[in-house]
């Protein structure tokens, strides 16, 4: 059985604790780093919205764009699945302008 040690992360605000191999504990760190930057980056463009909607329009990013910072390639993703994931990032657009 693989070794997992638990992290305590946090994501706008809320503490969250997961498990995770210990070689991905510095990856995931500054994934969520990148995360809460990208939440006050949304409030900040948007501002007046719900802390959900900035949520949200994070995961929309990370799962409509083929590439991170990082650098790492996300694949996998169906055509149709990125297809529906653009239309519901157009309709968060449209509701925040």
């Amino acid at each position: 059985m693989e070794l997992l040690i638990p992290i305590n992360i946090v994501v706008a605000d809320r503490s969250y604790r997961i498990k995770i191999k210990p070689e991905e504990e510095e990856e995931v760190r500054r994934t969520m780093k990148e995360v809460n930057e990208k939440i006050i980056e949304f409030k900040t463009a948007y501002a007046g919205k719900d802390l959900q909607d900035y949520i949200a329009m994070v995961l929309i990013m990370y799962a409509t764009h083929p590439v991170t910072s990082g650098g790492k390639i996300q694949i996998g993703l169906a055509p149709f699945l990125e297809e529906k994931l653009q239309h519901l990032e157009d309709l968060l657009d449209s509701s925040l302008k």
